[in-house]
């Protein structure tokens, strides 16, 4: 089926990149810096840890995590090594061809301002980062359809960093679709949370259970709550470390961590005292 949408000013017909390859790596010595060059297909590298420099058609540019760069075909670049960083690069690229936006060359993919560089936070980075670890999850086992799910990551990549340069269109006000069974989903992880909470409770196991993806699952939860999955559960988990330590529990913090589904102590003391403003030794010894 052919699509044809505008995204970005920019008119999108039957978006079906090919894609070529991946690669994560770390800037760290001399040795490690490429060559400058250019090809005729198209990179995005994201910067994933630490800083560093890239030259890019005769500009440099220093780069930093969260950064995001689109070399289009024949641009010519190179990433440096920088000995003065304190935590050099670690980037990922994704190589790809055969996509094309009306008033663009082939191959282009657009940034805002028609720049080669853009610095990506909060929701963005967090899902182009989620989707570098699948792809390099996918890339590392040669499952049935490895390229199929390389090529779907790619796509879902290219449209995030399309969708961040257009206004949302708001949906027409009126009946939300599905609001019942949306309010059921929250309604049984958190059941599932005041029921379990002293186990360990992994995001990707609820979501896979419920044939949902964990993404999916964060967000009904956000917009029925107000709050994150695993920060309601931290919020129950504190609620009961609390009423165990006010309840005269006789064991130790170790054990009250525990109970509550927490390996480290210290951890746990650190996420308690955030929350109440006392450790767990001050609540203890108040009781």
């Amino acid at each position: 089926m052919k699509i044809s949408e505008n995204i970005a000013g920019f008119a999108v017909e039957d978006l079906n990149p090919t894609f070529l390859f991946t690669w994560k790596g770390t800037r760290g010595s001399k040795k490690n810096e490429e060559s400058y060059h250019s090809h005729d297909y198209s990179e995005i590298a994201l910067i994933l840890s630490g800083s560093g420099r890239y030259l890019v058609d005769g500009e440099y540019f220093s780069v930093r995590e969260g950064d995001l760069l689109i070399f289009g075909p024949n641009v010519r670049h190179q990433a440096l090594y920088c000995p003065e960083a304190e935590v050099p690069a670690t980037e990922f690229f994704v190589g790809f061809s055969d996509v094309h936006f009306q008033g663009l060359p082939e191959n282009s993919i657009p940034l805002p301002g028609g720049q080669v560089l853009t610095h990506t936070a909060g929701e963005l980075r967090r899902k182009l980062f989620r989707l570098c670890e699948a792809m390099q999850e996918e890339n590392a086992v040669c499952r049935q359809g490895r390229y199929y799910m390389l090529k779907a990551y790619l796509t879902e990549m290219l449209l995030l960093v399309l969708r961040e340069q257009c206004e949302p269109v708001e949906r027409p006000r009126g009946r939300a679709f599905e609001s019942v069974n949306r309010k059921y989903i929250v309604d049984q992880i958190v059941g599932y949370f005041e029921e379990h909470y002293s186990e360990k409770i992994s995001l990707d196991q609820i979501a896979e259970n419920m044939y949902l993806s964990p993404f999916y699952i964060s967000k009904i939860f956000k917009s029925e709550t107000g709050d994150t999955p695993i920060r309601h559960l931290i919020d129950i988990r504190l609620e009961k470390a609390m009423e165990l330590l006010e309840g005269g529990f006789g064991g130790s913090i170790q054990e009250v961590a525990a109970k509550v589904g927490y390996d480290d102590a210290y951890h746990f003391s650190k996420l308690f005292k955030k929350r109440y403003g006392l450790s767990p030794s001050q609540v203890r010894k108040k009781a």
